[in-house]
């Protein structure tokens, strides 16, 4: 497995910049291994798979793991508030930074993603493929 990493800077959104990453470094199958940061604005999708939450405050990313590739990236995300409660739940774009964000990604040598369209589950699941 080969291993990156990145630090995101204030003001940039961590899905795009997640996924940016990605394109520019051709990744075909990747893990999230590690991300920590802060950010001043939160968006995230709860279970139902359509509800948006939209939260502006200060907060600490304490969980942000998932898979990553140049095709799709399918990220959860868990935030601690001042009172030290937390939330979390689906990625979204929106998610800005505020003073840092540090992610470790590894790439999957053996292994290529690939999306397809599930009738049952109404979304483009990840197709996993050995090479």
């Amino acid at each position: 497995m080969k291993t990156y990493g990145v630090r995101l800077k204030r003001g940039v959104d961590l899905l795009e910049s997640i996924e940016k990453f990605c394109i520019q470094n051709n990744i075909k199958a990747g893990v999230l291994l590690s991300g920590v940061g802060c950010v001043t604005k939160a968006r995230i999708r709860d279970a139902s798979g359509v509800n948006i939450v939209e939260v502006e405050e200060l907060l600490e990313i304490v969980s942000l793991m998932g898979t990553v590739s140049e095709k799709r990236c399918h990220l959860h995300v868990s935030f601690s508030k001042e009172d030290l409660s937390v939330i979390g739940g689906h990625l979204v774009k929106g998610c800005i930074i505020n003073t840092t964000c540090e992610l470790v990604i590894g790439e999957m040598d053996n292994y290529e993603y690939d999306v397809k369209f599930d009738e049952e589950t109404g979304y483009d699941e990840l197709i996993i493929k050995e090479k």
